[in-house]
């Protein structure tokens, strides 16, 4: 329909034609205003990657700012950079000189911890910005639930981690594994919220658990539960975050003919069958929205946790091939996983 600039529009429709463009003009300023402060603290190659891809996501005009922070520091400043013109200067120059970033109202300005180091730094810090905490997993966020500033009255916090939902992952083991429905798990002491997790989604699931306090009993443990098992799933926990832990888990299930699935890439390069990831670049673009709807969010309220959103099923062939199973393409499970969701 097209209005005649010279005729009164059609009585009702101007006031919602107007409150719609004042609408989408406030949500492109405050998207264009929007502030991010970003606290990091260490050089983990996926928390870099992870800073990279939402710095060079900003919005033009928006402002961006990199603190590196220390365990009882807040103010060690390593980089600010404004995007827009210029921004590419601002970077390049970044490592060597800081910016002074514009004051910016709680509305417009968000904070971005990336990882666990950095996010017990920023519940400490003074301010009340809408906080993401971001990279962590799930049980660096227990280790910080108990921590008294997470639930401050005039701030709101999201937290976003890198791990996808179990939900998720038993949607992959489904789908390379149809109707098989034993699940062998080797847990740590440590692993309680993670198994509360699995358990809630593992409904139809028959799941077998065995604990290993101890690197000595991992092989007990698996002995236990290996015959019991169609398949086994690694936990991102003291087994799955331990390099050598999980080789272990690889070898004895290779010998089992069990296959294994997890979370990472490494898990799968290092003989695992497959695993639901996802990426820095998938993560930060995550973050920025989980912060989009803290900051319209009610000061004071619990934490909004949001899991990894999968971007990818990984596969090892070969293995695939060794357990003479017939396991559809990456492209096909990614599919599967996101319809499951």
């Amino acid at each position: 329909m097209f209005l005649n600039p010279l005729k009164p529009p059609v009585r009702g429709l101007w006031p919602t034609l107007c409150l719609a463009l004042a609408g989408l003009c406030t949500s492109a300023g405050l998207a264009q205003a929007m502030s991010v402060t970003v606290l990091q603290a260490d050089d983990q190659p996926a928390h870099a990657e992870f800073v990279r891809q939402l710095q060079d996501t900003q919005e033009p005009g928006s402002r961006f700012a990199l603190l590196r922070v220390t365990a009882g520091s807040t103010t060690a400043v390593a980089a600010a950079a404004e995007a827009g013109p210029g921004a590419e200067e601002d970077r390049a120059n970044a490592g060597v000189r800081t910016r002074s970033i514009r004051p910016a109202s709680a509305v417009d300005a968000i904070t971005v911890a990336v990882g666990a180091g950095a996010a017990r730094v920023a519940i400490d810090r003074p301010g009340n910005d809408p906080l993401v905490l971001a990279m962590l997993s799930r049980l660096d966020y227990e280790s910080l639930k108990a921590h008294p500033a997470l639930r401050r009255a005039d701030r709101r916090v999201g937290v976003l981690l890198r791990d996808p939902a179990m939900a998720d992952q038993l949607a992959l083991v489904d789908a390379v594994l149809p109707r098989k429905r034993r699940l062998g798990v080797v847990a740590t002491n440590e692993s309680e919220p993670l198994l509360r997790e699995l358990q809630r989604a593992a409904q139809g699931w028959e799941l077998q658990v065995e604990y290993a306090p101890d690197a000595r009993s991992l092989a007990t443990a698996l002995k236990t539960v290996l015959p019991r098992s169609d398949a086994l799933m690694v936990l991102p926990d003291l087994i799955g975050d331990d390099q050598a832990a999980t080789l272990a888990v690889l070898r004895a299930a290779a010998t089992a003919g069990v296959p294994v699935f997890g979370a990472s890439d490494g898990l799968v390069r290092s003989g695992g069958l497959a695993a639901a990831v996802s990426t820095p670049a998938l993560l930060a673009k995550q973050a920025r929205t989980l912060g989009q709807k803290v900051a319209a969010g009610t000061p004071g309220s619990a934490p909004l946790v949001e899991a990894a959103t999968p971007a990818t099923v990984r596969v090892n062939v070969t293995v695939a091939r060794a357990l003479g199973l017939r396991v559809a393409d990456e492209r096909e499970l990614t599919e599967r996983v996101t319809a499951a969701r």
